[in-house]
């Protein structure tokens, strides 16, 4: 079976076990196949907890789960020196972020220091501990989940942290047709209904498919318009409209580097050798919505990050 028709394959089987949510299920995918890391926020009961370890059963990986709270500490992320008394030397003892799926559960539950524990660990794909270096594997994805900042115990994100995210996803609730068919899922797995699953995908197919999408022509037509996005964020005054009002700071490079990335694997999904304004603006929404900081007009206004990112992408046009 071709790397493609694996994957439309994985996406076929997550959007049956989280239904409604076909946007999320795509964005995953991307991130998957581009090399990054999912920012999943919604309020609780969305299924961003489900479609993150629907994933993992799927793909052949080492799932970890990572429950944020208040009181949690950078080690219980990295992993620490353990003392082992018969040998009379430290042992290291990994922590659940040594895995390739790792969910990072409610993440904007704990406090700075400790979100930032994820940080190396994000950007460089290893971990530093007790002035020692620990590898990462090399299949490596962060699926974190947040709930909505205006929750009570919750802390925001750092500004750097927020950046190394590939994409940001809003999780939303389903509608009321997909409301009924989740409870019947539900219902039925109660029951022990549940349909006969395919071993999982091997890790090679996933370095195949992205070894296609790194392929995935981009024209310089198409690197101009993913380049004037991340620039007009920077400059909103030079646009039409309230996005001079709306935006207080524009991406930083890591932007453009996202917007290509995430077209590529969305080029690649859809069949396409060759990258199109279609598929740059199918993932500018969650590739630059995290990136930008609104003004306390556009706060104050209920204005969202995403509604911003979509009125740029009216005022801005690909050559």
């Amino acid at each position: 079976m071709e790397p493609r028709d694996s994957i439309l394959k994985i996406s076929e089987s997550m959007n049956a076990a989280v239904i409604g949510q076909q946007d999320v299920v795509e964005r995953i995918l991307i991130a998957l196949l581009a090399d990054g890391h999912v920012l999943m926020e919604g309020l609780p009961g969305t299924a961003k907890t489900r479609s993150v370890k629907t994933l993992s059963r799927l793909v052949e990986s080492e799932f970890g789960r990572i429950q944020f709270t208040p009181d949690l500490l950078p080690s219980d992320v990295t992993g620490a020196d353990i003392y082992r008394e018969q040998t009379a030397t430290f042992e290291f003892q990994p922590g659940p972020i040594f895995g390739n799926l790792i969910l990072a559960d409610e993440i904007n539950r704990a406090p700075a220091k400790v979100q930032s524990a994820l940080l190396e660990a994000m950007e460089e794909r290893q971990v530093t501990v007790a002035a020692k270096t620990h590898k990462l594997p090399d299949l490596f994805l962060v699926l974190a989940t947040q709930n909505p900042i205006e929750q009570e115990g919750t802390y925001p994100l750092p500004e750097a942290q927020m950046d190394r995210f590939l994409l940001y996803v809003r999780v939303d609730y389903p509608e009321g047709e997909d409301e009924a068919a989740i409870l019947r899922l539900v219902r039925g797995e109660k029951a022990g209904e549940s349909s006969e699953s395919a071993p999982p995908l091997a890790q090679d197919v996933i370095f195949e498919a992205r070894k296609a999408v790194h392929s995935i022509h981009v024209a310089e037509a198409a690197e101009k318009y993913i380049v004037d996005l991340v620039l007009a964020t920077r400059r909103p005054d030079r646009l039409e409209g309230d996005l001079a009002k709306w935006i207080r700071l524009g991406s930083s490079p890591r932007g453009t580097l996202a917007l290509d990335a995430a077209a590529r694997a969305h080029a690649w999904i859809q069949g396409q050798d060759f990258v199109s304004p279609d598929n740059i603006r199918a993932v500018a929404p969650a590739c630059l919505a995290h990136r930008i900081h609104l003004t306390y007009e556009a706060e104050a206004a209920g204005v969202t990050r995403t509604e911003v990112i979509e009125s740029l992408l009216k005022c801005v046009v690909p050559v």
